[in-house]
């Protein structure tokens, strides 16, 4: 990859939630300190919502990571269930095994534990992510569990976090008792311009640039202009654009670099993105005036010819091939949720499960930090450079490639990627 080259310690701009990188803009810190109250206080929900890739997952990491040891937490991210589903999810994360319980023992079971808790001078926290698929009926339930007391105090800490899909749901009538609970509720916007270049320079810093400017003054405003401040596109437009450095063997990123990167991932400026395009993050009607990308004239065109197929990528499960993508020079991102550039509806898969990255030279792919991981010859990995005829399973899909670059189907054997020590490591 480029580490060598830009003289970095490690990827800067991973799309897995790192609590090394946090960069702790206002609307963040304001964010992370009303998830902290719910340690202190049992007298409420605390709501966080945010857009896709705003930073809330990254942030709820941070926050459950600098947590004392007297917390108990049960962290939910598999929110597609029913009442009984869900509950049998929290006993899991507490240890039990619930799966033969009636609801009614599972009740009996989740009060017994809570008040366990409590006269052992222990916090119960549960923190639910993605909140906004739960149906009525398990918000229903987690009211009740919000419930559970002692003679002095409410023994539950409840953090719900989501899409602002989640503040609409909360306002339905049929749920107005859960709403009356709810102490604090705040939303997550984009970063500001200024934010932008902070968070981009810090994340680099973390990854070891020392002080140098490896983004170049100019690039900052384009970058803006077609990320609207959102940290996910932030990471992918800054990490294709080192990709286009790299392949030009420039260790700082110009503008042209960014051009070139926004036309290879046909990206339109932010502020025209329909609401309903994958990587979409927020409506335009909910963008404050100081966070709207800033209107200039327009970036320079795409090149004409469209950037050179490298692979395919081939997806399969035991019925058969069920889809088909090519690979260009940059990166491809295989998960769940609908804002990757592969999706696999699966729940063993992760929202962002893994990536492929591919220059003119190879391709490699890399585990996002997957909850069940990526396999190749049954042995799982982390990275791996692929070899024509690779085939990676995750859960019950499995990925085939493909290699379409001139003379090196079939050439295998290569494992150690350009201009940086990183070979298929095995976990």
């Amino acid at each position: 990859m480029y580490l060598d080259l830009f003289r970095l310690r490690e990827l800067p701009f991973r799309l897995s939630p790192d609590p090394e990188f946090l960069y702790l803009s206002k609307n963040h810190a304001r964010a992370k300190a009303y998830m902290e109250s719910t340690i202190w206080f049992t007298d409420g929900f605390v709501v966080i919502t945010g857009e896709i890739g705003s930073g809330k997952t990254t942030l709820i990491e941070t926050f459950l990571k600098e947590l004392d040891q007297d917390v108990v937490i049960a962290q939910i991210n598999q929110t597609q269930v029913s009442a009984l589903e869900f509950l049998q999810t929290l006993l899991v994360q507490f240890g039990f095994q619930p799966f033969k319980m009636k609801k009614a023992e599972i009740l009996a079971t989740l009060n017994q534990f809570l008040i366990e808790q409590y006269a052992n001078n222990r916090k119960v926290l549960v923190i639910v992510d993605e909140a906004q698929n739960l149906s009525a009926k398990v918000l229903e339930e987690v009211r009740m569990l919000s419930g559970v007391e002692t003679t002095k105090d409410k023994v539950l800490r409840i953090i719900l976090a989501g899409q602002p899909e989640l503040n609409h749901k909360l306002d339905a009538p049929e749920l107005v008792q859960l709403v009356q609970r709810v102490r604090l509720r705040f939303h997550l916007s984009a970063l500001t311009r200024e934010d932008m270049e902070g968070y981009i320079r810090h994340r680099l810093e973390v990854a070891g640039a020392d002080g140098r400017d490896i983004f170049q003054a100019d690039t900052f405003d384009q970058i803006y202009r077609y990320t609207g401040g959102t940290p996910r596109l932030i990471n992918t437009l800054c990490d294709t654009s080192m990709m286009a450095a790299f392949s030009a063997d420039r260790d700082v990123v110009t503008l042209a670099d960014v051009d070139a990167a926004i036309a290879e991932l046909q990206w339109v400026e932010f502020n025209q993105r329909p609401t309903s395009a994958a990587l979409v993050t927020r409506e335009a009607e909910d963008t404050e005036d100081e966070h709207e990308a800033p209107r200039r004239a327009p970036a320079a065109p795409p090149p004409k010819k469209p950037a050179p197929t490298v692979g395919r990528i081939v997806v399969s499960t035991d019925q058969g091939d069920v889809a088909e993508v090519a690979l260009k020079v940059g990166r491809m991102v295989v998960g769940r949720t609908a804002d990757n550039d592969l999706q696999i509806d699966s729940r063993f898969v992760s929202r962002h499960h893994c990536q492929v990255v591919s220059t003119a030279d190879l391709s490699v792919i890399e585990d996002l930090n997957s909850t069940n991981g990526i396999f190749l010859n049954q042995k799982k990995i982390r990275r791996h450079v692929l070899i024509d005829g690779d085939i990676i399973e995750l859960g019950t899909h499995r990925l085939r490639y493909v290699e379409e670059r001139s003379g090196q189907a079939g050439s295998g054997g290569v494992d150690t990627l350009p201009g940086a020590q990183e070979t298929a490591l095995l976990e």
